[in-house]
C-alpha cells in the first residue's frame, strides 16, 4: 500500500484529492497550515489510513517529519493564483519558490520514488497566436508572479537532478466546481453564484482565452500519475484539461444564463489588454495516460448553482470570499 504525502491536503483540490486516494486504498499524509481551516478534512480523521500533519512546507524540520514513511509526494501547498501572489509578493516567493524547491531536496534525501508537482497552464501566459493551441512543448511566457514561481520550480524539477523522484508535473486548466473546501474566487464559481445569488455581474475582459477543468477530474489526473508506470510519466510534463473546454468569460456567462430560471443583469467592461490569454492542447495526457475529463463547464455550473438553490450554501458566504474578475 503506497503512502502519499499531500502537501496542501487540506485546500480546494487537496481535499478532494485525499478523499479520492483513500477510497482508492492509499495510506494518505496531509500537511497542511490550514491557513483556511481544517473543516474540509474533518471526515477524514476517523480513517486508520489518513494522517494529519500540521505544519508549513517552508519549515524544514516538520517537512522531513512529514515525509517520514512516505513512498510518493504530491506537492499541492502553494500561495494559489494571481491575486493572492499579487497581495502578499514576499510571501508567494517564499512558500511558492523557495519552499518548493526546498521540498524538492527534502523528498531526495528521503529516497521519495515518485513526485507530482502542480503547476498551470498560466505558464503560457499571453499567447501571441491563440488559433494555435499550447501543447507541454509551447514556449513559457509567465506574466504574474503567481506563473513565474512555477515556472522557476518547473525548470529545477526537470533538470535532471532529481530524476530519482520520478517527477512530473501537471499544468492544470483552471479549476471549478464543488470541493470540501469551496472557493469562490474562481471564474466558473464565481459567476455561477453571483448571477444565481444576487442576479447580475460584472465581466472584465470577457473576449480572452482559458481552458477549465473540475477539481475532481484534477484529482483524478493525479491518481493516474501515481498508478502510471515510473517510464510513462517521470521528466514528464502533462497539461491536465480538455481542448473543449478553452472558453472565454462570454461563454461561461451565456452557459450560466442557460442554467437559471431568470435572467441575469450583465454589465460588460471592456479591456483592450489582459496579460493572460491562452488556449491550450490535452492530447498528451489523454494519448499517454487515456485521462478524459468527465465533467464539463457546463454541469459544473449546474452543481454550483444546484448547491444555492438548495440551500447548501448560504448567499452570505459569497461576502466572505474575493472574486476572480
Amino acid at each position: 500500500m503506497q503512502t502519499v504525502l499531500v502537501t496542501g491536503g487540506g485546500g480546494y483540490l487537496g481535499s478532494v484529492l485525499a478523499h479520492r486516494l483513500l477510497g482508492a486504498g492509499y495510506r494518505v499524509a496531509v500537511l497542511d497550515s490550514l491557513v483556511f481551516g481544517g473543516q474540509a478534512l474533518l471526515p477524514l480523521l476517523a480513517q486508520a489510513n489518513f494522517r494529519f500533519i500540521p505544519g508549513d512546507v517552508r519549515d524544514r524540520a516538520c517537512l522531513a517529519g512529514a515525509l517520514d514513511g512516505a513512498t510518493a509526494v504530491v506537492h499541492l501547498a502553494a500561495i494559489v493564483g494571481d491575486p493572492a501572489c499579487a497581495a502578499a509578493p514576499e510571501t508567494a516567493i517564499a512558500v511558492n519558490r523557495d519552499a518548493s524547491l526546498g521540498l524538492l531536496e527534502s523528498a531526495a534525501k528521503a529516497g521519495i520514488g515518485r513526485l507530482i508537482f502542480a503547476s498551470t497552464c498560466s505558464n503560457y501566459g499571453k499567447m501571441a497566436d491563440t488559433s494555435v493551441l499550447a501543447t507541454e512543448e509551447h514556449e513559457l511566457r509567465p506574466v504574474s508572479l503567481y506563473a513565474e514561481t512555477k515556472v522557476a520550480v518547473e525548470r529545477e524539477l526537470l533538470s535532471g537532478r532529481f530524476a530519482a523522484l520520478c517527477p512530473t508535473v501537471l499544468r492544470f486548466a483552471t479549476l471549478y466546481g464543488l470541493s470540501p473546501r469551496m472557493r469562490f474566487d474562481l471564474t466558473v464559481n464565481q459567476f455561477a453564484a453571483e448571477m444565481q445569488t444576487g442576479g447580475k455581474l460584472t465581466v472584465f475582459g470577457e473576449q480572452f482565452w482559458r481552458p477549465y477543468v473540475h477539481v475532481r477530474d484534477a484529482a483524478e489526473a493525479i491518481q493516474r500519475c501515481l498508478e502510471a508506470p515510473g517510464g510513462t510519466v517521470g521528466g514528464q510534463v502533462f497539461n491536465v484539461g480538455a481542448t473543449s473546454q478553452n472558453l472565454r468569460k462570454s461563454d461561461i456567462v451565456a452557459l450560466v444564463q442557460q442554467r437559471l430560471r431568470t435572467p441575469a443583469e450583465i454589465t460588460r467592461v471592456a479591456k483592450a489588454e489582459d496579460p493572460r490569454d491562452y488556449r491550450v492542447a490535452f492530447d498528451k495526457i489523454a494519448g499517454t495516460l487515456g485521462f478524459a475529463p468527465r465533467n464539463t463547464v457546463a454541469s459544473g455550473i449546474d452543481e454550483v448553482v444546484s448547491a444555492f438553490e438548495t440551500g447548501i450554501f448560504p448567499a452570505s458566504i459569497l461576502q466572505a470570499q474575493g472574486t476572480a474578475r
